[in-house]
């Protein structure tokens, strides 16, 4: 659900405990969930499983989430936190086929 992972993502990075290392897979989570929240696919036809109001919702959501998320561009900080971090290292960034100059 939509608005789980969102009260999720909130209250997880308003712990005392949350890293930074962990700010740009969520928004990648986040933003996946949105991009398919539309529309669902099955087999090679795609069904409108959201009404209008709600997926008028979901692109503004989606918009703001990537205005966000290309501000992250602006700081290394983010790089630097998941290339230092145990669980991610380059992996995360080879995974998502992020560009070589990031």
């Amino acid at each position: 659900d939509i608005l789980q992972a969102f009260k999720d993502a909130t209250t997880y990075f308003s712990r005392d405990d949350a890293n930074l290392a962990t700010v740009i897979p969520a928004m990648d989570k986040l933003d996946a969930m949105l991009a398919t929240a539309v529309i669902k696919k099955r087999g090679d036809q795609a069904d409108v499983v959201l009404a209008r109001p709600m997926q008028a919702a979901v692109l503004v959501a989606k918009d703001t989430l990537n205005k966000y998320y290309s501000l992250s561009d602006d700081s290394e900080l983010y790089r630097i936190a998941l290339m230092l971090h145990p669980k991610h290292k380059t992996g995360y960034f080879d995974d998502h086929n992020w560009p070589e100059d990031w």
